[in-house]
């Protein structure tokens, strides 16, 4: 006959085992760049963006990408859909859109009432390079940019814009021309 107390060890015992099992395949999240295999077919140039795993993808050949980690937009304020790089800066200069000062005028205080535009430098909060996304030559206001604050980075906490850290963005933005199709899904 089974105790009682054998009965619940068991139980706790068969419980953990599915999370120890989907621990061991989980994926940790890695910000770092690195060649992988990506299961849809994008053709090479362009770029992809996973957001729900806080991932961009530069397609390299058919099924194989570099893939970098990334910060994404709050919920709500995300962008979803193609767009192409029609612009690209380094050192860009920035200003919150009027939604942005509107959401949060105390953070955005200084921007309020004038045509003020921080300067491009390390204290910018668009880093060392801005890739700019564009819907049939309309600029769509967000974009692909480095960031002051690294710990974003696998979080959605932005305005909308997919942030990457300072020195991803520019090896990406060495790889990619002007007229990169970008989807973000």
């Amino acid at each position: 006959m089974i105790s009682r107390r054998s009965f619940i060890a068991a139980a706790a015992g068969a419980s953990a085992l599915p999370r120890m099992a989907l621990a061991d395949t989980a994926e940790p999240f890695d910000p770092t760049p690195q060649y992988v295999r990506i299961k849809k077919d994008f053709l090479p140039g362009e770029l992809l963006v996973l957001p729900r795993s806080f991932y961009l993808y530069f397609v390299t050949e058919p099924r194989k990408a570099i893939r970098y980690g990334c910060g994404v937009g709050k919920a709500g304020l995300e962008f979803t859909g193609r767009a192409t790089i029609d612009v690209k800066k380094e050192w860009p200069t920035w200003r919150p859109t009027d939604e942005m000062i509107e959401r949060d005028p105390h953070l955005y205080g200084k921007f309020i009432d004038n045509d003020y535009v921080q300067p491009g430098g390390p204290g910018n909060p668009l880093g060392a390079r801005a890739l700019y996304l564009f819907q049939n030559g309309v600029d769509t206001y967000f974009r692909i940019h480095g960031t002051t604050q690294p710990e974003t980075i696998g979080r959605a906490v932005s305005n909308g814009c997919i942030r990457m850290l300072n020195s991803h963005v520019v090896d990406l933005y060495q790889r990619v021309p002007v007229g990169t199709v970008v989807t973000v899904l």
